[in-house]
């Protein structure tokens, strides 16, 4: 696994090519830990991860540390397996598991579709 992390001013981006398991937890949360406490904005550019266990539902949905920042994250370049993932623990779990939270331009689940207005 290569970890690339990239800090433009409040906002952070961690680049990861290969997989996300139990194996690669440990550093992908290093990586996190060791980000400066002014970043407020990190985004995962999951691009290059093709395989993602459920070792990532806890790396993206884990509380922040009590003394950490309270930092909005969100995912990018998410390929089929980890979205498929995604979506069947949002499906399980949806109190736990928000995806708009992670996804911001994913509508809420309990949205419906307004009829279109009649002229």
């Amino acid at each position: 696994m290569n970890i690339t992390t990239a800090i433009d001013g409040t906002s952070a981006r961690i680049t990861l090519r290969g997989d996300i398991d139990f194996d690669t937890l440990s550093p992908l949360r290093s990586a996190v830990d060791a980000l400066p406490a002014h970043v407020t904005d990190l985004l995962w550019d999951l691009n290059h991860t093709a395989f993602m266990d459920v070792a990532g539902l806890h790396l993206l949905f884990a509380p922040a540390p009590l003394d950490g920042p309270d930092r909005r994250t969100t995912v990018t370049g998410l390929r089929r397996q980890p979205l498929r993932l995604l979506l069947l623990a949002a499906d399980v779990h949806p109190h736990a598991v928000d995806l708009t939270r992670l996804l911001p331009d994913t509508p809420p689940t309990d949205l419906q579709q307004a009829a279109p207005e009649q002229p």
